[in-house]
């Protein structure tokens, strides 16, 4: 494994990066559940029927406050776990100041726009499945998040 991370550097920390992003998913999808839940508690048989089982159908207000609430809480773990393990290699000096948290929360707020208007668009306007439509937004505002977040934030500073 030592052998793997030392000629594979990048790979290690895209593994990484996917392990940070699948607990703040799961933080995220958590959020969302438990928002559905307090918006409508007497549509479902409890916060786990959330994710099964109703013919319910979410208000899209509770839908759009579920995303932004989710995110909030999974740019927060984000944040923390990519300052001091995923990126840990490199320059991280500029990303632990208040400004490299603002750029950071300013790079996941694109993500935010894109992933509360595709819920919008797919889940009001289109009729998707809620659970989907945030299953496909949150793969698209991933691969924008490693990009953005290695190449703006978390880059080595080139010597002069």
């Amino acid at each position: 494994m030592k052998n793997l991370i030392k000629n594979h550097p990048r790979l290690w920390e895209v593994f990484k990066f996917l392990l940070v992003g699948g607990f703040a998913t799961l933080i995220d999808y958590a959020a969302m559940c438990f928002v559905l839940y307090i918006f409508a508690p007497n549509e479902y048989n409890g916060l786990l029927s959330v994710f099964y089982g109703t013919s319910y159908k979410p208000t899209t207000l509770a839908t759009v406050v579920g995303t932004a609430t989710g995110f909030v809480l999974g740019l927060i773990f984000n944040y923390i776990f990519s300052v001091i393990f995923v990126f840990s290699s490199a320059d991280t000096t500029k990303a632990k100041t208040g400004g490299g948290f603002l750029a950071f929360a300013g790079l996941s707020a694109v993500g935010l726009v894109v992933h509360t208007l595709g819920m919008y668009v797919g889940y009001d306007l289109l009729g998707m499945n809620e659970w989907l439509i945030k299953t496909i937004l949150t793969a698209v505002v991933l691969v924008f998040n490693y990009f953005s977040r290695k190449y703006l934030l978390f880059n080595k500073q080139k010597e002069t």
